[in-house]
């Protein structure tokens, strides 16, 4: 009985039992954080983080057990003003209008967003393959740099090099913008109907700024041959060719209605009577 009276704060008049705070749980997470990133960067940050990890847990089950701990907050009356007049909102009626909307009431079908990625990587690499022509005289000096941190080995610091014709790394290449150009196409799809107005605004300009600034932040590690050799206006200039493209052939693809407020049994393919919508 005293070690509960120690733990437990008594309520007083005008106040009520609160649990007390405690910084403890940020202690753990942070303790935890740190033990994590001493993975990849040095075992003392690791050595610290344990030890912290270690004190929050510790301080934090005392905060709980074998009692929890509290604390009174003091509070205040408040005045019930009780009142009878009720107000109403006039509706109005309006034929064929859903009561609520779901947007998008439409999207792009997945052949759409395929069509654009393909569209898109057409246009790039033609930007692309028009810089090698005009900067190193070759074709293929852009498409041997997209694929060199894949094959490191076969690329050496020589321009000569990367601007001849290698069969292997000339398939590395198209898988890989086959690839990415197929997934940016899919997000696309995805993310154009959300501004219907103006595709192009944001799959031309909008959305290949932000690819650019993303790819400039992580190139040197995924692709160190690609970000010493890089030509950023040329690049941005290809993403955007990819954009307007993409973004164009996705949207003049025909868009399909959502089931958003089909229920959820007909969106499951079970038929029963009066389940379908009359509105479409």
């Amino acid at each position: 009985m005293a070690v509960e009276s120690v733990n437990h704060v008594e309520t007083e008049e005008g106040a009520i039992r609160m649990p007390a705070p405690t910084p403890w749980p940020i202690a753990l997470a942070f303790g935890m954080t740190l033990l994590a990133a001493g993975m990849v960067t040095s075992e003392a940050v690791s050595v610290l983080g344990a030890i912290v990890a270690v004190a929050g847990a510790v301080g934090w089950f005392r905060d709980v057990l074998p009692h929890e701990a509290h604390e009174a907050v003091a509070v205040a009356p408040e005045a019930v003003t009780v009142a009878t007049a009720r107000r109403e909102v006039a509706r109005m009626a309006i034929a064929n209008e859903l009561q609520r909307a779901y947007l998008p009431l439409e999207i792009y079908p997945v052949s759409a967003g395929v069509k654009g990625g393909l569209a898109g990587g057409v246009a790039m690499a033609v930007v692309a393959m028009l810089y090698g022509l005009i900067a190193q005289h070759s074709i293929w000096y852009p498409i041997n740099l997209l694929a060199a941190g894949f094959l490191p080995a076969s690329m050496t610091d020589t321009t000569a090099k990367i601007a001849t014709f290698n069969l292997s790394v000339f398939l590395i290449a198209t898988a890989i913008h086959l690839f990415t150009s197929l997934v940016v196409g899919l997000l696309y799809g995805a993310i154009l109907p959300m501004l219907p107005r103006r595709p192009i605004l944001l799959g031309g300009f909008i959305a290949p700024l932000f690819w650019t600034g993303l790819i400039h932040s992580i190139l040197g590690i995924v692709n160190p041959v690609l970000n010493q050799r890089i030509h950023w206006l040329w690049f941005v200039a290809s993403q955007v060719a990819f954009g307007i493209v993409a973004g164009i052939v996705v949207s003049q693809q025909e868009r399909i209605r959502t089931w958003q407020r089909m229920p959820l049994a007909v969106r499951w393919g079970m038929e029963g009577s009066g389940m379908e919508d009359k509105s479409r």
